[in-house]
């Protein structure tokens, strides 16, 4: 047996490199280790955590997931409840997890997943035209705009209304709150979340929590007295969901579903659109060659084949691949003992993939910090290589939705208008709560809608 490799750095500053510099942190350890190494990077749990990089090994822990020797820690659990409910899908384990899942997948397929497109492509042209011509603003504020409004019409089913419009401003004030450095520092240090009272930063988060939490349960209670399975928002459809035994979800099951879907669902997004963005506007090449293949549809009005292009998709995924906007897997605990690439994991151990290692892997991907769409033409990855959304059995309920946001969003962004990257830097991630973000937000201006084709200066191939 080989014994895993330690960093042989105090925990303390391994804890706080990766708070503060996850990317700098992978990047180190990951070129002295090639397999997995273990970190002090998982509290409240006292032991190291297993941070893997082999994709045969991200292959196994994907397919073995829902097995007896692996499940979802109970002291990430305690972090996890604070943040989407004890009840969310994210939490459970074994035939709970299969249970649920099972129940709240049909939103995100099939004919469902069409009745959102026109939303989405509407929810666009409306947020990017309320910018003027010449104006520059932040991408990524338009594009949490973008998402949080599609999460409240598509998911929570609201479209109008003081109890819309009061949700959007809760909700997009929480979702920052969370997402600031403090916040992500609490996450990880639980000692830091202390409640001095409505003036501390713990204080007027629960507030937040509060008011939206009150807000949330009106509206599903009064959905449950008029239920309508017509409506093809996921809340209506979650109402009449009923499993095996012909029992639904309790409203806080409802609840903290519906507070994992915004959360996992907008501020990732968000985020993965702002990229796109500025990958494109940085590499003027890519982005004429994504218009002429949104400008050839021979259905433009087929909204489902649009998000199936192959170029569109590419230019998604590599966005995706650079930047995975979930640096790593969700925590797996070992209860039974196993070897896995030679190495003897014990019970107690907590597993974490690094998508964003595997993600630069120099074998898979080459050049692996140049932004180029065409290695997902060139090849198809296995899922154990490309996963943003992770996978196996806890790959995210709304990968689905997510993808098909992101492919309408951008087309509609891309197609219909024009604008200009203000910045003259390279612009560098950092940590935004669990999601790697622009550190600027990224600048644009809007020169216009997209009416005829404009000479833009090609400031030549932008790596990372």
């Amino acid at each position: 047996m080989v014994a895993l490799p330690s960093l042989g750095t105090p925990a303390p500053l391994q804890l706080l490199h990766w708070i503060f510099d996850p990317i700098s942190f992978m990047e180190v350890h990951g070129k002295r280790f090639d397999d997995m190494f273990l970190a002090h990077i998982a509290p409240p749990s006292p032991d190291p955590a297993v941070l893997i990089q082999h994709p045969e090994a991200i292959r196994y822990i994907l397919s073995h997931d829902a097995s007896d020797h692996l499940s979802a820690p109970g002291d990430a659990n305690a972090l996890g409840e604070s943040i989407f409910g004890k009840h969310s899908v994210l939490l459970l384990n074994g035939k709970q997890h299969q249970k649920r899942r099972k129940l709240i997948m049909p939103p995100f397929h099939g004919e469902r997943m069409k009745a959102y497109g026109n939303l989405i492509c509407t929810i666009t042209r409306q947020v990017i035209g309320q910018y003027q011509n010449g104006q520059v603003f932040t991408a990524r504020d338009a594009m949490q705009t973008i998402t949080m409004r599609v999460i409240l019409q598509a998911v929570f089913g609201l479209y109008e209304g003081p109890r819309y419009q009061r949700l959007e401003q809760l909700l997009s004030e929480r979702l920052n709150m969370i997402s600031s450095p403090l916040t992500s520092a609490m996450i990880f240090i639980p000692q830091l979340a202390v409640d001095l009272g409505p003036l501390s930063l713990v204080g007027r988060l629960q507030k937040l929590v509060d008011e939206t939490d009150e807000l949330l349960y009106a509206e599903i209670r009064e959905r449950r007295q008029i239920l309508d399975s017509a409506r093809p928002d996921v809340l209506s459809i979650l109402l009449t969901a009923r499993d095996e035994n012909g029992e639904g979800m309790t409203d806080e099951e409802l609840h903290d579903e519906l507070i994992t879907l915004l959360i996992a669902g907008h501020e990732t997004t968000a985020t993965a659109l702002t990229w796109a963005l500025y990958w494109l506007h940085s590499q003027p090449e890519i982005l004429q060659r994504l218009r002429s293949e949104l400008d050839s549809q021979e259905q433009p009005g087929d909204l489902v084949m649009r998000s199936r292009l192959p170029y569109l998709n590419a230019v998604c995924n590599e966005t995706l691949r650079v930047y995975p906007v979930g640096m790593v897997t969700l925590p797996r605990r070992v209860e039974q003992p196993f070897q896995l690439m030679g190495y003897d994991l014990q019970p107690g151990m907590i597993l974490m993939g690094s998508i964003y290692l595997v993600h630069h892997r120099p074998e898979l991907y080459p050049d692996s910090h140049t932004f180029n769409p065409g290695r997902f033409l060139q090849r198809q990855f296995a899922p154990h290589e490309f996963f943003p959304f992770g996978g196996g059995s806890r790959r995210c309920v709304g990968a689905a939705l997510a993808m098909y946001e992101m492919t309408l969003a951008l087309s509609i962004m891309v197609q219909e208008f024009q604008f200009c990257l203000v910045e003259r830097e390279p612009v560098l991630p950092h940590r935004r709560g669990g999601t790697l973000a622009p550190r600027s937000g990224v600048r644009l201006q809007k020169i216009g809608p997209r009416l005829s084709e404009m000479s833009v200066v090609k400031p030549g191939m932008v790596t990372v």
